[in-house]
């Protein structure tokens, strides 16, 4: 069988993941944050308070996915979490003055970690990009 130009693109697409991946992964460590869980604490950084069901929809992940990676930021003292008094079978997430400072450290990171990715890529294939990465995502919504 001959491999199709397309099945090179899915092949080079997982090796990107990968490497960008572990890259960020190895730049995390030594702050004691997975990668999804910077995701979730970058999110709190814009906007304390978010619900584990709102950080499921913008991240696009399981809620037990969720519940599970903000009680483990939770044991390092970065997050606590609350009933909302609302609702009281929605919990909320809240830094910490632990979880606030370590943004000082992290967001350094997360910048330098962004230049290294989009070097020498101009901003207009940035959006090419995103155009093509939106596409794929809705493709695999169909």
């Amino acid at each position: 069988m001959k491999l199709r130009f397309k099945d090179y693109i899915s092949i080079k697409l997982h090796q990107t993941d990968l490497k960008l991946t572990g890259y960020i992964k190895s730049q995390l460590a030594p702050y004691g944050l997975a990668p999804e869980q910077n995701l979730i604490m970058m999110l709190l950084w814009e906007k304390d308070g978010w619900t584990q069901n709102q950080l499921a929809n913008q991240l696009d992940k399981d809620k037990t996915n969720i519940a599970r990676m903000a009680s483990s930021l939770e044991k390092k003292g970065f997050i606590t979490r609350r009933f909302c008094s609302d609702d009281r079978r929605s919990l909320e997430l809240h830094l910490t003055a632990s979880g606030r400072a370590l943004k000082e450290e992290v967001l350094p990171v997360a910048e330098a970690f962004n230049d290294v990715v989009t070097e020498g890529i101009s901003d207009e294939e940035l959006e090419q990009f995103d155009r093509l990465l939106t596409k794929m995502q809705k493709n695999m919504e169909k």
